[in-house]
């Protein structure tokens, strides 16, 4: 729950994307909907009433006997006169008892429901609702076919009915999370090592980061990791995973600047082997997906890995950046022709309202969601959960 909190605060642009949004579709045309909801109190006031004490009520009692000794049993009409003269000892016997019932009706009401009350606003869901809902969903990058099944699944037997902005977003965030199910797996750890990982993505969408990380959390879980930094034509890459080297206690292998990467490959996976790796991870330049050039340049990293040895790489993970929306279905077409995806990590979803593409992307290639990022930190790359995530992006209450 500790990353939910951190995901649901850094989800924040996407969340209240989606939050305003529905406020306004409720909103709109609805306010003949208004139902006055009652909420019960917070529990604690039910410690509230020490006025109740039963010691008051056989104080009063006592003077009452005494009254009516003088009263003479003949006269009918003394017993309502004779209290009434008397006023001064027993006029504030009846008092407590009202002041005392109010207080214990209050306190029962408090705790059955009778509370303070809230006002909350429903509209009834029909086409105009689902149109609404469709054009809200497409802005955070869901995608058109993404945004139509969740609705039309939301919709299904609800048509008519009176809906607040929390039903919808539990609705919401229900059918997110039945979409993402089948793809929220952790990345897979084969007996056979060394496991090769290639890990592939434009430039700027956090490879190197997300490298760092895991070797990181891989090394704490007890595996010997070795990093090759196949960025070979960027200094500042080879820097970097140097520097989470050093914080992970993993070796970093590197090549001269401008070197062959198919080649740096091949050794690493040579002096992995010989060291007794556990994990192999490559780094590779960062390329555009329209650089038939780059790309040319990842398929030969690929099949010279395979001349060491013919089942890797074991996993290739394409890493893919949150806030180039839509962009990203593209690089997952290309990347997956060209590598053989097995798997995706998104990052830098604390930094966009286009949180929606993950929902996409898994509706669309059914590729396992290993992780998502939200930071810089260690402990912001965490293995993918789909009922969490749907709950931050939509801003829905999780037990």
């Amino acid at each position: 729950m500790a990353f939910f909190s951190k995901l649901k605060d850094r989800l924040f642009k996407s969340s209240a994307k989606i939050d305003e949004g529905l406020e306004a579709i409720v909103q709109d045309n609805s306010a003949e909907e208004a139902v006055i909801v009652e909420t019960p109190a917070p529990p604690q006031d039910v410690v509230e009433p020490e006025i109740e004490v039963v010691v008051e009520p056989t104080v009063e009692v006592v003077p009452e006997p005494e009254i009516e000794k003088p009263a003479p049993e003949p006269v009918v009409e003394t017993p309502p006169v004779a209290p009434a003269e008397a006023a001064p000892a027993p006029v504030p016997t009846p008092a407590p008892e009202p002041a005392a019932t109010a207080k214990k009706s209050g306190i029962l009401g408090r705790i059955f429901g009778s509370g303070e009350t809230k006002e909350v606003v429903r509209r009834v869901l029909d086409d105009e609702m689902l149109e609404q809902l469709e054009e809200l969903l497409i802005s955070t990058d869901m995608g058109v076919d993404t945004a139509l099944r969740v609705t039309a699944n939301m919709a299904e037997g609800r048509m008519g009915k009176k809906l607040s902005v929390d039903e919808i977003k539990s609705l919401l965030a229900a059918e997110i999370a039945r979409i993402m199910e089948p793809v929220a797996r952790p990345l897979p750890i084969y007996p056979k090592t060394p496991q090769v990982v290639l890990v592939v993505g434009v430039n700027g969408s956090g490879k190197t980061t997300t490298i760092g990380k895991l070797a990181s959390q891989f090394r704490a879980a007890g595996k010997n990791v070795v990093i090759a930094a196949g960025d070979t034509f960027r200094a500042a890459a080879v820097e970097q995973l140097q520097v989470w080297g050093e914080r992970a206690g993993v070796p970093v292998l590197t090549a001269p600047e401008g070197s062959d990467p198919a080649s740096l490959a091949y050794d690493a996976m040579t002096k992995a082997h010989e060291d007794g790796a556990d994990l192999l991870l490559i780094d590779t330049a960062g390329r555009l997906q329209n650089r038939g050039d780059l790309m040319e340049e990842l398929e030969k990293i690929v099949r010279v890995i395979r001349k060491k040895d013919e089942t890797a790489p074991h996993n290739t993970l394409l890493v893919l950046d949150a806030t180039t929306g839509q962009n990203a279905v593209n690089q997952v077409k290309v990347f997956q022709e060209v590598s053989d995806v097995s798997g995706l990590v998104m990052t830098k979803l604390d930094g966009t309202a286009k949180g929606g593409v993950l929902v996409s992307l898994a509706d669309k290639f059914g590729l396992p969601i290993h992780a998502i990022g939200v930071g810089e930190q260690i402990d912001d790359l965490s293995p993918f959960d789909p009922e969490e995530f749907a709950a931050a992006l939509t801003g829905a209450h999780i037990e």
